[in-house]
């Protein structure tokens, strides 16, 4: 097993591990219990590990773990068909 990836976010983590499984890289999370140890502070960071032989394709996949569309600066996110302002 390797690591991919670790952090505190537990948001970063689930969207990390939806990205690998569809990608069919078989992760796992190591390090998930430790906040019952720790007492829910996050002072450990969560650790995904995948089987070496999808290294290659979970450091591709997790290449666009950050990339997200920006928000319309202006404010105006559309409003649902058949709806006035």
């Amino acid at each position: 097993m390797i690591e991919v990836l670790r952090t505190n976010d537990p948001v970063r983590l689930s969207y990390a591990v939806a990205l690998l499984t569809d990608a069919g890289c078989h992760p796992f999370v190591a390090d998930r219990f430790m906040a019952s140890a720790e007492g829910g502070i996050s002072a450990f960071q969560r650790r995904i590990l995948v089987p070496d032989e999808y290294s290659d394709q979970a450091k591709a996949t997790l290449k666009g773990l950050d990339d997200v569309e920006p928000l319309p600066e202006d404010g105006d996110y559309g409003t649902p068909e058949g709806d006035t302002p």
